[in-house]
């Protein structure tokens, strides 16, 4: 028996965990924009699958089409959110995102 269906693959990405800092609700208003301009851009790329943050400012999450842990704290590292104190303390692993044939699939 086939461990997959047909139209279904499993890609390896990477999950960041992102926490806010107490004071990003004073702090994100002036980087908000220039935050969301790269997230955009790194989208469009291909390396951003996904990202969001939680609404009452826990933390953000962002699925990452990285080589590597290490490549996905790279990217938070160089955000502004970080830089500025908006972010602190990320953490990467590794995930396990299904794929549906008919979905997007990775950039070539």
């Amino acid at each position: 028996m086939q461990e997959l269906p047909d139209d279904v693959s499993i890609e390896t990405v990477y999950l960041v965990e992102v926490p806010y800092t107490p004071e990003a609700p004073q702090r994100r208003p002036a980087h908000r924009r220039e935050h969301l301009t790269r997230i955009a851009w790194l989208k469009r790329e291909g390396v951003v699958v996904e990202a969001g943050g939680s609404t009452d400012f826990s933390k953000a999450v962002l699925l990452l089409r990285v080589a590597d842990a290490a490549e996905a704290l790279r990217i938070i590292d160089a955000d502004v959110y970080t830089r500025e104190g908006v972010w602190h303390s990320p953490t990467a692993r590794a995930y396990g995102r299904v794929v549906v044939a008919e979905q997007e699939a990775a950039p070539a």
